[in-house]
Parts: C-alpha cells; sequence; structure tokens
C-alpha cells in the first residue's frame, strides 16, 4: 500500500475589522493556496450562507473534485482498454440537505459525464468502463453518500451526423 500526502493552506480573508463579533459582521472570502501552484482558489461560502458568488464555494469544490477525479479515472481506463476518448465533458449536480442546527451535508451527487470516442465500435465498451472509473476514483470512495453516473457516449461518425 502506498499513501500520499496532499496539503493546502486555506487564508481567511473576510475580516471587515470586526471579527466574529457578530455572524454578519465578517465576509467569507478564503484563498486556498498550494505550494507550486500558479494561482490561487478564490473561494468563499455559498451566496445563501452569505458568500460572494462570484467565488468558489466548498460544496462547488467537492463536486468539482468527484467530476475531475472520475474524468481521470476514466481516461486511464479507457486507454488501459483501447478506447480512444477525443472529447470528455461534465454536468455534475449534487445535493446538500441543511439541517435543523444549521449544519447539513451532501446526500447524493450525479455526474453525468458525454465522452466522445473516435469509433462506433468503442461506444458500448465506453459506457461500460465508467463503472470501472467509478471504482477507482479515489474521491467517491472517500464520500459518505451515493455518487451515480449518467454517462452518454458518442462517436465522431455520430458526434458530426446525429441522424
Amino acid at each position: 500500500m502506498l499513501d500520499h500526502d496532499y496539503a493546502v493552506d486555506v487564508r481567511w480573508t473576510g475580516d471587515r475589522g470586526e471579527g466574529t463579533t457578530s455572524y454578519r459582521s465578517y465576509g467569507r472570502d478564503a484563498t486556498i493556496v498550494a505550494t507550486g501552484k500558479q494561482h490561487d482558489v478564490l473561494a468563499s461560502a455559498d451566496r445563501t450562507f452569505h458568500g460572494d458568488a462570484d467565488r468558489w464555494n466548498p460544496e462547488e469544490l467537492l463536486l468539482a473534485a468527484l467530476a475531475q477525479c472520475h474524468l481521470l479515472s476514466y481516461l486511464h481506463v479507457a486507454a488501459a482498454a483501447g478506447v480512444v476518448v477525443v472529447a470528455y465533458e461534465d454536468a455534475a449536480v449534487g445535493r446538500m440537505t441543511q439541517t435543523h442546527d444549521g449544519g447539513g451535508r451532501f446526500t447524493s451527487v450525479t455526474l453525468r459525464p458525454r465522452v466522445t470516442v473516435a469509433d462506433d465500435d468503442m461506444v458500448e465498451r465506453a459506457l461500460e468502463l465508467h463503472a470501472e472509473a467509478s471504482r477507482k476514483c479515489f474521491i467517491a470512495a472517500s464520500v459518505a453518500f451515493p455518487v451515480g453516473h449518467e454517462p452518454t457516449v458518442v462517436a465522431v461518425s455520430r458526434e458530426a451526423d446525429p441522424a
């Protein structure tokens, strides 16, 4: 078994001069930094929780992590299986349920990858590979809610002529 360590720095930038003297006295803005990364991630809370809608919130970052992890696992298993992927995009959605005590949790995520493969003969196998990619996704294996998949696979020839 191999261990891999990761580190990020999260810096709160929302002090408006009063600290957290009240619920509305502070901003939810933060910056996420990692050594060696060219760009910082500008983060905040969801707008519902008094955050900045122009910044990434933790819920979006979790959803993005799941979608990107599936993408990377999928590309790996496709290459190993001889399925040539030429395009991939995902319109992922997630549901978080807030509890009465102010907490909450994600209850589900659905990934909706649209994959384009090089040849019609690859479409069926490309669809099947989503299950294997899901099992190999480190992030999906680490969450306590279901991560569903609604993949679509088309071949380049059908992409050009949808008839």
